[in-house]
């Protein structure tokens, strides 16, 4: 029998599962216990370094095998700070770090022993997470570490750290906030860090050549990056400082999300998890490892020790370090028992924890499509969100096709994919399924399961799309499809999700895979945030309004089929429409609790200006071309209203209207 089909017996996985919570080295002070699952070696033995990068071997001791296919020793005395690795023998006798390695040394070359009580920053333990009811009252922003800070005008001490994300009172040149402060006062819930793991492409002994890669190459799942520490070689530096960069965003308000990759590791034959269990880690394909991911091989989480370990994992986090959200890289490579499992076991350390990922896979796997954890099969599901790329490319267009644009930018046919966003993906009669660009159905069976959003790290920014789709489009134009483009992000049903800086009109220049870019092309220059204060400002009271209203952040299908209502070309529906490329709906009855009694959004993406009929009554601006806030711009009668092109116009009003599709 062919080695990955013995993985694949029934007789393996009872014989050779699992089930205790106390892999990897379990510290005592007065002796330590490690294990390691290693069910195909022949011996395994525990190896002793006098430090964690060039130090020899110090001692060597053989461990057990004992129940499951675990090897297991026991080292007496106060191992703080000890470093080691396992020596395993199968057919070949290879030295890999422990996969439950919760500190390493520089460049996560050995494990380390540590007592994790001494790394927790002051008051730790009354560490309180901001409150948060429901999903959809998220607001993500997603940054690198180093973006944010390495920047001359970032006004930041500590560039391209875990500390810099801890320091307040930073501004640039102008005085206006940077950093920390800025992010506060922009008014998100959740701080989304891109990996933050330890992850191989960094030579954290070579800091002072400021080398940059965004992280999804992963090697230590457990541990943080030391190039993210003010030392790399201590072992609890890195455990310290992210801990403490966790405490300060809770401190402010804001929640942490993880970017991880338990799809892929950077290394495949060499990684650590292939030296311990040769081909048990991956999917295989003809002896050869399985490219799902795009970088080399993929996780085969559907096994059982596989999808313990990554289990393990995301519960370690939300322990150890208080984090408060996972976002998973090509979550279509991982099955949908997996991720349910995930959801159930955070459900009970924190049921507000949020769970979402890209719904979709870097290249061809052996999983059975059905298995995925894809768009499509998103209703199998528990609470958990996928990227809705219909809203990232009706709004702004392809983003593999740099000159193509979408719904803000002049493309005509994209008013059902935009109303299909609006409503958070779920089903709503007032949507013709045909002219989706990408889904033929609703695939959330709640508005909490799909993230809303134009642009993140991956591809150009959201202005760089604008510009290389708009070649010949004013500033001033490109700026009005940016504001809109959001506009329609922040005022959707769903959770929302926004790229660092682009509340700034953040640019890097055209590069669309920017991944090993220097930080000139990656970091945020503050000095746009004074150029564009009044797109910040427009940005900031987006947010404001989002979080003022609940009417926005509806929880079931069934109240989001009650309460909103589209303007239709229609004749036999309430709310006329007769313009192409022109988008707008009434949110009625309170919705959810909403203090006004209707809301009525509109988007207008035609470069002209549009006239609509709106019911009649009293009705308060809130958001118009210039301004977004929770202050009232001015008051109407309804009747004829003007929608300035390329432009959002949201107004509300005390009381509800008679309406029925």
């Amino acid at each position: 029998m062919a080695l990955t089909q013995q993985f694949d017996s029934e007789a393996f996985k009872d014989n050779f599962y699992y089930e205790g919570e106390d892999l990897g080295a379990v510290y005592a002070k007065e002796t330590t216990t490690f294990k390691v699952w290693a069910p195909t070696a022949s011996q395994v033995q525990l190896v002793f370094y006098e430090d964690g990068d060039k130090g020899n071997r110090k001692e060597t001791i053989a461990m057990i095998s004992s129940e499951n296919g675990v090897w297991s020793t026991k080292a007496e005395g106060d191992l703080h700070g000890q470093f080691y690795n396992y020596v395993v023998h199968t057919d070949e006798i290879r030295e890999a770090v422990d996969p439950y390695a919760k500190a390493v040394g520089v460049n996560g070359k050995r494990a380390m022993v540590v007592d994790l009580t001494q790394t927790n920053p002051d008051s730790w333990e009354k560490d309180q997470k901001p409150l948060f009811k429901n999903f959809t009252d998220a607001v993500i922003y997603e940054c690198h570490i180093r973006d944010l800070s390495t920047h001359d005008n970032s006004g930041i001490i500590n560039k391209g750290k875990f500390l810099g994300l801890t320091e307040t009172g930073t501004t640039n040149k102008e005085g206006l906030t940077t950093g920390l402060d800025h992010l506060k006062e922009m008014g998100i819930t959740h701080l989304h860090l891109l990996p933050s793991f330890d992850f191989q492409s960094i030579d954290e002994t070579r800091l002072d050549s400021n080398q940059f890669n965004w992280g999804y190459d992963p090697q230590n799942y457990n541990v943080p990056e030391g190039s993210y520490s003010t030392d790399p070689y201590s072992g609890t530096k890195r455990i310290e400082e992210f801990k403490q960069m966790v405490k300060t965003l809770h401190e402010h308000g804001i929640r942490v999300v993880m970017d991880v990759v338990y799809n892929h590791t950077k290394l495949s034959e060499d990684s650590h998890l292939n030296k311990i269990v040769p081909n048990y880690y991956y999917r295989m394909v003809n002896g050869r490892f399985s490219d799902g991911s795009g970088c080399g091989n993929e996780i085969a989480s559907e096994r059982p020790m596989v999808r313990k370990m990554i289990v393990d994992s995301v519960v370690y986090w939300a322990t150890e370090y208080h984090i408060d959200g996972f976002r998973f890289d090509l979550m279509g490579l991982h099955d949908i028992v997996t991720m349910n499992e995930i959801r159930e076991k955070l459900n009970a350390v924190d049921p507000s924890i949020l769970i979402y990922g890209e719904g979709w896979t870097g290249g061809s796997t052996p999983l059975d499509e059905s298995e995925r954890a894809l768009i499509k099969n998103a209703p199998y599901l528990n609470d958990i969100a996928v990227f809705s790329d219909d809203m990232r490319d009706g709004v702004k267009g392809d983003v593999f096709i740099d000159n193509e644009p979408g719904f803000v930018n002049g493309l005509h046919n994209m008013e059902e994919t935009i109303k299909f966003g609006v409503v958070g993906s779920t089903k709503h009669q007032q949507i013709d399924y045909s002219k989706v660009i990408y889904s033929n159905e609703a695939w959330a069976k709640a508005p909490s399961q799909a993230v809303q959003y134009v642009s993140a790290h991956d591809n150009l920014t959201l202005w760089d799309k604008l510009e290389a789709s708009s070649p010949k489009t004013s500033q001033e134009e490109l700026i009005k499809m940016h504001k809109l483009s959001n506009a329609i992000v922040l005022t959707s049903q769903g959770i929302p999700f926004l790229h660092a800086g682009v509340e700034m009109l953040r640019t890097k220049g055209g590069n669309e895979n920017s991944y090993k870019s220097p930080d000139s092309i990656n970091q945020m220059d503050w000095d746009s945030k004074t150029v564009y204060t009044s797109v910040t400002d427009y940005y900031k009271g987006l947010i404001a309004f989002r979080k003022a209203h609940p009417a926005l952040r509806m929880t079931t299908e069934e109240d989001i089929q009650k309460n909103l209502v589209f303007f239709s070309k229609e004749k036999d529906t309430p709310l006329q429409l007769s313009y192409d490329n022109f988008v707008g709906y009434i949110i009625n009855h309170n919705a959810n609790g909403d203090r006004l009694g209707a809301l009525c959004i509109l988007f207008n993406a035609n470069k002209k200006d549009k006239e609509i009929y709106i019911p009649k009554g009293k009705w308060q601006v809130y958001i118009n071309d210039a301004e977004a806030g929770n202050d009232v711009i001015e008051t109407i009668e309804g009747g004829k209203v003007l929608v300035k092109g390329r432009s959002a116009l949201i107004l509300g009003r005390d009381d509800a209207i008679r309406l029925s599709i």
